[in-house]
């Protein structure tokens, strides 16, 4: 293995961990917001998953010569890298629901396409739990987003709104467009198999078509040749994470962009204190029940 392969392949395995990881307090709060014990449950079981398939990551990358008690206790919060999404507070059990169905749907198109693709074996093996898990994750947010928007004029309206903001958040989650990646060498290596622009359409190929059968709309359409999804706003766009709104008039430069991922969210210092304080002292999971 060379210095640069492993280099590559400790970049994407740390981020794949570290999304895992910081997708657990992010859904855990929002999930205590479930409508019945039931509900919380399920949410919670999918926390524990998130947790599984972190550890999962930081075992490869243990394996790798990377520390697990420095991935995951010795770090600041800005240097743990995961999409900007989760530091986007979930205020909602129909945020939550639309997370699982969108984020998680991201989720498994990223890591399907390493399962598939990867030339490193030890973590094609652990991708498999994590997929099936990552699968039942996402068609639980697809089977209560259905339950709400069917449930009437106001439970229509609460999708309708987190779709609004939340569908070109994950739009946004597959990085840079195609043609302003400036290195390949995780395609090179065979780390994974699509290119950002691939792994976006992917995305939409599953979830415009359940926004369709929901009658949700979402700013996208097919090309005039019918060969790829076509949005109906030019990336990049600004996004007020105050009011967690979107300005799809408002063109931004991929390196604005950069600069508030690097810059992290509202939630990051939040969460990653909290698992960091988890070594030994679980009482923040029961702070404000």
């Amino acid at each position: 293995m060379s210095d640069e392969y492993k280099r590559e392949l400790r970049h994407i395995v740390t981020v794949s961990g570290d999304t895992e990881l910081l997708s657990a307090p992010a859904y855990y709060y929002a999930a205590r917001k479930a409508p019945s014990v039931n509900a919380m449950i399920s949410a919670m079981a999918i926390v524990q998953d998130e947790l599984s398939h972190a550890h999962i990551a930081y075992c490869v990358l243990e394996d790798l010569g990377v520390s697990r008690e420095w991935l995951m206790y010795e770090r600041e919060p800005h240097e743990f890298r995961y999409p900007y999404a989760f530091d986007v507070p979930l205020d909602s059990w129909v945020e939550l629901c639309v997370a699982n169905a969108f984020y998680d749907q991201a989720g498994f198109c990223l890591l399907s396409d390493v399962h598939d693709n990867t030339s490193y074996g030890p973590w094609k093996r652990g991708l498999v739990k994590v997929g099936k898990e990552e699968n039942f994750h996402l068609l639980h947010g697809r089977r209560w987003m259905k339950r709400i928007a069917n449930s009437g004029d106001e439970g229509r309206q609460l999708v309708c709104d987190a779709v609004k903001w939340m569908f070109p958040m994950t739009v946004e989650w597959f990085g840079l467009p195609d043609d302003l990646k400036t290195h390949s060498s995780q395609l090179d290596y065979k780390m994974k198999g699509l290119t950002n622009d691939q792994l976006r359409q992917y995305w939409m190929d599953s979830i415009v078509p359940f926004c369709d059968e929901l009658g949700l709309e979402v700013p996208v359409h097919r090309n005039a040749d019918d060969t790829a999804w076509e949005l109906e706003y030019e990336l990049p766009v600004f996004f007020d994470e105050n009011e967690k709104r979107w300005d799809l008039e408002h063109h931004i430069t991929w390196d604005q962009v950069v600069t508030r991922w690097k810059g992290r969210g509202p939630r990051n210092e939040e969460m990653v204190e909290e698992i960091q304080r988890s070594a030994g002292d679980f009482s923040w999971m029961f702070k404000d029940l």
